[in-house]
């Protein structure tokens, strides 16, 4: 019997790590949502996406078509209104880049 709660015992352990990881990254995620900072528009990285805070200033960039803003970009994470090509700041969801990709 002892063997049995014994074995159940690290079979949970080992489920319990190996999720560890999993639920860290959720509750990183949910914990810092709200706490990123704006993008900044003189930012080299932001420069050289053509990043506009109103997808309207893009109308004269090649790349950008009528339509296109963050928030239906694939990149966009409407939870914290962050960008995965800006990982440490929020964008403006009216926003655009010339990374934009559309939703799948």
């Amino acid at each position: 019997m002892a063997n049995h709660s014994r074995r159940d015992f690290m079979r949970n352990s080992l489920l319990g790590m190996a999720a560890l990881p999993l639920g860290a990254g959720i509750l990183s995620k949910s914990a810092f949502a709200q706490d990123l900072p704006p993008l900044d528009p003189a930012n080299e990285q932001t420069q050289a996406l053509n990043y506009v805070k109103d997808a309207a200033e893009a109308a004269d960039h090649p790349a950008y078509a009528k339509g296109e803003r963050c928030d239906n970009c694939m990149f966009f994470q409407a939870d914290s209104q962050g960008c995965q090509l800006f990982p440490q700041n929020s964008v403006e969801p009216a926003g655009w880049c010339q990374s934009w990709t559309a939703q799948s």
